[in-house]
């Protein structure tokens, strides 16, 4: 069973008189594992796309189920409580908040589930070793490159040990080369832990990591382009060797560095 499955989804928005299409008829399905890109120009409802995907906006027509669960059918606290267990999120502009270090910036999401203190203050510190952070803990967000920021964003992502990571332009804030080092951890996450990534991107080089590219045009999938598997590193059919499967924090797990220059 896919782990995302969108059936039929279309959203529309009511601007006075006027009735905007944000979405035609969307049919989307995602497997366990996947690493897929959506790409389309501006107003093409890439980013509707992915918020009805997030659990942060409602379709006005179709059928949404993750991880088998109908999510259109959801009270607001139970998409509030998906959001928390099963979605992690990574945004452009990092939205870190600036009076809390690294550390206490990737903590929010177990502080969110009553994760007591010990115990999640050891997944976030693991959460930022395995980004590459480790030496960067107690650092605020305005001592940190832009970079640094995203990766600290990254750890907060994935501490809560999600399904699915969903990345909105997760590299336009970015030079090439921090743009880069970025997309190397999404891989390894996907390649290595076997979790799912979804990004919305407008460069074409940062979609070509994925292994498919959903083209949306005036809110319909305009077409799907299946890349060659290797251009985002090979897949393995099960975790390396030693590898338990879990993501950082995970019972049983150890700290894995997943990042480098």
């Amino acid at each position: 069973m896919p782990l995302l499955e969108l059936k039929g989804i279309s959203r529309t928005y009511r601007n006075g008189s006027v009735v905007v299409e944000a979405l035609k008829g969307i049919d989307l399905s995602i497997e366990e594992g996947d690493f897929i890109s959506i790409m389309g120009p501006s107003g093409s409802g890439k980013s509707t796309l992915l918020n009805i995907i997030g659990c942060l906006d409602r379709p006005t027509a179709g059928t949404y189920e993750l991880a088998g669960r109908r999510v259109e059918k959801l009270s607001d606290g139970e998409l509030a409580d998906v959001r928390n267990r099963l979605i992690g999120f990574v945004f452009q502009n990092f939205h870190l908040l600036a009076d809390l270090d690294a550390l206490g910036n990737v903590e929010l999401p177990l502080i969110y589930r009553g994760v007591r203190g010990k115990e999640r203050r050891r997944r976030a510190v693991e959460a930022l070793e395995s980004v590459g952070l480790g030496e960067r803990l107690h650092h605020m967000p305005s001592q940190l490159s832009g970079g640094e920021q995203q990766r600290v964003a990254i750890a907060r992502a994935l501490v809560g040990e999600p399904a699915v990571i969903l990345a909105d332009e997760p590299t336009g804030a970015l030079d090439s080369r921090s743009g880069e080092n970025v997309m190397s951890i999404f891989r390894r996450l996907n390649r290595d832990w076997r979790i799912t990534v979804v990004q919305v991107t407008h460069d074409k080089n940062i979609a070509q990591y994925g292994s498919r590219i959903y083209h949306l045009l005036d809110g319909e999938m305009e077409r799907v382009e299946v890349l060659d598997r290797h251009r985002a590193g090979p897949q393995p059919e099960g975790p390396p060797p030693g590898h338990t499967g879990a993501a950082p924090g995970a019972a049983g797990s150890e700290p894995r560095e997943v990042y480098s220059e």
